[in-house]
């Protein structure tokens, strides 16, 4: 087993692939191949650092959302659903008004990865963008895990939680690495420390619902996280602002240690 490793979306992506005694080489470097192209032709079309992708042309406003492309107006209809069905607490616009669907792209580019992956025959693998981690299958010995590093001191682990057919997918949003890039709700915003999420670590049956609900949590705060666990099989790990944890069961008959 293999760790294949590059740079996209402003992050290091790693692909741990179990092969197989048949698998060639060829075959598995035309899949990764796949795999790095899913993210450039994301990264190209949504993304607002780059000034030719078709997202900046749209803050610009060099092109209205309504004529942009399907794609980038599937994505936008997909991120206005999940505002609705979390309550307001995730959001495709940024707070002056800008679209930015960034929260949405790169779990649907590490789908579109994990497709590749599939489809090239492949059933036991990770994929690993920036710490939002999709799983398939086992390894030879055991199962997958994903640290989940302390928002307070990134140099050390909250815990470490398993991956199993049921949530595969584990995806951790919050402020201590890339400071402050989600946009709390009103009632957050205003919200004691021991209401406020510093970091949120969600584990889902897929990758996108599992990044969307931790950017949702964080950005809502404890409203959002008891709306989360009452309304979706997910498990998931909250660090509030105060230092305190929690967990429901759904994460804690995960952790490993």
């Amino acid at each position: 087993m293999g760790v294949h490793i590059f740079d996209a979306m402003g992050t290091t992506v790693s692909v741990r692939v179990v092969e197989g005694a048949d698998v060639s080489s060829a075959r598995l470097e035309d899949a990764l191949a796949g795999v790095r192209h899913a993210f450039v032709a994301f990264e190209r079309t949504f993304s607002l650092y780059r000034h030719d992708s078709e997202l900046t042309r749209i803050a610009r406003g060099e092109v209205r959302l309504a004529d942009a492309s399907p794609e980038v107006r599937d994505m936008y209809a997909a991120a206005v659903g999940w505002r609705a069905r979390t309550g307001g607490a995730f959001t495709p616009h940024r707070p002056d008004g800008i679209v930015d669907l960034s929260g949405l792209v790169k779990a649907e580019a590490i789908a579109a990865a994990g497709d590749v992956l599939r489809q090239a025959g492949f059933d036991a693998f990770t994929v690993n963008a920036g710490g939002d981690v999709l799983t398939a299958g086992a390894p030879e010995r055991g199962f997958w895990t994903t640290g989940v590093v302390d928002p307070a001191d990134r140099s050390q682990l909250l815990t470490t939680v398993r991956s199993d057919d049921d949530l595969p997918a584990v995806a951790t949003s919050g402020t201590s690495e890339r400071g402050e890039h989600i946009w709390s709700t009103p009632v957050h915003a205003e919200a004691s420390l021991r209401d406020t999420i510093a970091q949120a670590t969600v584990l889902a049956g897929d990758i996108v619902t599992a990044d969307v609900l931790a950017t949702a949590i964080v950005a809502g705060g404890r409203a959002t996280l008891d709306a989360v666990t009452d309304e979706h099989p997910v498990g998931v790990l909250a660090a509030f602002g105060d230092g305190t944890l929690a967990a429901n069961a759904r994460c804690r008959e995960r952790v490993v240690r």
